[in-house]
């Protein structure tokens, strides 16, 4: 698969909307909704591996047609949490029938159908019921809405939405073609199958015999496909793929393989499905967070917002096997924290690191507002859970705008939140520092980028830092390009070396092949040192970034912010015929005086070198198809240290 392939833009969510196309790899995240919507624990405490296959083969392996008629657990050890699980539902349904312990537990005893919310969620059921759905609707919304109300026309409504998904891939394949649910490197297999797998275990009784066999059919190839992608195939038809990221959990393209293997497996009682996510796909995916107990992305906070997807597996998981995933670990946790600092004073806007394709410009969405909902939901940290409520009743988007995303405003955000006690957070899992002079909405905040640099929608930012004060102070062009994905070293707040009027290139791991500049795993390190009122040290080594580039041999970058003022100094060692710029990127024409620039409320002034140069660059005139405006700041002269300061003019 191409790099372009990979990274271009789809259209905008809505046609009402100029946002570009969601989070993940020219796919929308809105698509991207795991299957069983909200979710339960059973309460089953399961030890290792093999008592788990075991258990779990017991409770899913039966025929779907015993499964309908079964009134008991399988387990009998497991009968009072059951009936604990079972009893809850029918107080939210009022459902008193006993076919509900077939289907896989789910947890709607958080639904509150007083609240709006949960109007606005049947509204936008209802009205696709009643043939007029809204733009990016699913099947899954039907279902759900009939575990809630147990109306047999929501189960009419999914079936046929699934149905129509299922003979339009038959016709493709009859014709040698690929079905949809292939396109893009499998990217829309998740949420295809996940809205199979919902209908096909919720609304069994209303699924015929023959659309079992044949939906069946459809996903169990969909899903063989993804972790076969050399043999993949088509009815008769050899269709193999890259298998772009079938061994990286990190990446978006990775949530949707395990959604869809997650929710069919559970669906269908699929034993081998059940044992490839016990035994291999779910213990690498834990193993990948575990060594990031501090939240976030390594792919930014563009596409790092399908976290959201990550989370609802694990509801999905907790409920169907009693498996704790999203506590296995502090990830799932420390993400709120690490979210709630990205956000900048304002709570309108966040952090601008790696791509922004949904929407160069990095403000606030529904999914953002997902993703903490989600983390709140499962997090065990009751002080975390205070945070999440603090950021969730006071950024910007307070319900979601998206249709597709109403169902997870059911998700509660609490009440009686409180911001973080600390003034900055130290991601060191994705190399991520977010730091401010206060929470409230005035105060001056700074980001910061030194760590691993190894997924393809990172950027080359190694040592690049964000200003904002009431708005952008300094700030990467990329969020005023178009495309959201300028990743170079020009773009951002760095130093940039340039041989023969080439910038050089920060490397990364041979995996990520959108990079021309290839090396072992790139990791950069800084070291934090808090100090009184909020204020901080940073000291940071870049070289790793540069590794084995003939451009330089070493860069260290030191960051003092105190009473909202920004100190940089910058130590390196070129090779003959390297020089080295210290770039500020800015939202507003500057103003040269001397030794100090101001663009806006921004002024910088530059300490050392003596002799420095200053130089400026309209991005408009450079690219007017692309950047719809900013300036770049030049400092030049510097040969082995540059020392900078930034402040907001009075």
């Amino acid at each position: 698969m191409s790099v372009q392939q990979r990274n271009t833009p789809r259209a905008s969510i809505a046609p009402a909307q100029t946002r570009r196309s969601a989070g993940l790899s020219r796919g929308r995240l809105g698509k991207g909704l795991i299957a069983f919507g909200v979710v339960a624990a059973t309460g089953v405490a399961l030890a290792g591996p093999a008592s788990l296959l075991r258990e779990l083969r017991a409770r899913f392996e039966a025929p779907r047609s015993a499964r309908i008629e079964r009134t008991q657990p399988a387990i009998p050890a497991q009968s009072a949490r059951l009936a604990q699980i079972a009893a809850a539902r029918r107080r939210i349904t009022g459902d008193t029938s006993s076919a509900q312990l077939s289907e896989i537990p789910m947890n709607l005893t958080y639904v509150d159908i007083t609240r709006a919310p949960y109007t606005r969620f049947r509204t936008w059921v209802d009205n696709a019921v009643n043939g007029s759905p809204g733009y990016a609707y699913e099947a899954r919304d039907s279902a759900l809405m009939f575990r809630i109300t147990r109306d047999v026309k929501y189960c009419n409504h999914a079936v046929a939405l699934v149905e129509q998904q299922v003979a339009q891939a038959e016709t493709a394949i009859a014709a040698g073609q690929r079905p949809a649910v292939a396109a893009d490197s499998y990217l829309e297999v998740g949420p295809k199958i996940a809205d199979l797998a919902m209908t096909y275990d919720t609304c069994a009784a209303r699924v015929t015999a023959s659309q079992r066999q044949r939906w069946s059919a459809y996903a169990e190839q969909a899903i063989w496909n993804v972790w076969n992608h050399q043999n993949a195939r088509w009815g008769t038809t050899s269709h193999p793929w890259s298998g772009w990221s079938v061994a990286n959990p990190g990446n978006n393209y990775h949530y949707s393989f395990i959604e869809a293997t997650m929710s069919w497996a559970l669906a269908s009682r699929n034993a081998t499905w059940m044992s490839l996510l016990q035994t291999d796909k779910l213990p690498k995916l834990e193993a990948y967070y575990r060594a990031m107990p501090t939240g976030g992305s390594l792919e930014g906070t563009g596409y790092g917002t399908a976290q959201m997807r990550l989370f609802e597996l694990y509801r999905m998981w907790k409920d169907a096997t009693g498996i704790d995933l999203a506590n296995a670990n502090t990830h799932a946790t420390n993400t709120i924290r690490w979210w709630t600092h990205a956000t900048v004073p304002t709570r309108d806007r966040f952090a601008p690191i790696g791509d922004q394709s949904r929407n160069s410009v990095p403000e606030l969405y529904d999914y953002h507002r997902r993703l903490v909902l989600e983390a709140r939901h499962l997090t065990n940290d009751a002080t975390a859970q205070r945070i999440a409520s603090w950021w969730l009743n006071g950024i910007s988007i307070q319900q979601m705008g998206q249709g597709a995303n109403f169902r997870y405003d059911l998700l509660p955000a609490g009440s009686n939140g409180v911001a973080p006690a600390e003034l900055h957070y130290n991601g060191t899992g994705t190399g991520h520092l977010f730091a401010r002079t206060g929470w409230d909405t005035g105060a001056m905040w700074l980001s910061y980028v030194a760590g691993k640099y190894n997924e393809s929608h990172a950027h080359q930012d190694q040592g690049a830092f964000t200003l904002f004060a009431g708005d952008w102070l300094a700030v990467t062009e990329n969020i005023w390009s178009r495309s959201g994905i300028q990743q170079g070293t020009d773009v951002h707040n760095m130093l940039r070396f340039e041989r023969s009027n080439t910038s050089a290139q920060q490397c990364a791991s041979p995996a990520n092949d959108r990079i021309v500049h290839q090396c072992e795993p790139s990791t950069s390190t800084m070291t934090v040192t808090p100090g009184a009122n909020g204020a901080l040290t940073v000291v940071s080594d870049l070289t790793p970034a540069y590794k084995g580039n003939p451009a330089l041999s070493a860069w260290t970058r030191r960051l003092d912010f105190a009473a909202r003022r920004l100190t940089v100094r910058d130590h390196f060692t070129m090779a003959a015929g390297t020089t080295a710029f210290f770039q500020v990127q800015v939202p507003v024409q500057p103003t040269i005086s001397g030794n100090t620039i101001t663009a806006g409320r921004l002024r910088v002034r530059v300490l050392e070198p003596a002799n420095a140069t200053i130089a400026l660059r309209n991005w408009n005139t450079v690219n007017s198809s692309e950047f719809t405006r900013g300036w770049r700041i030049d400092i030049g002269g510097g040969t082995t240290t540059y020392l900078v300061e930034l402040s907001e003019v009075p």
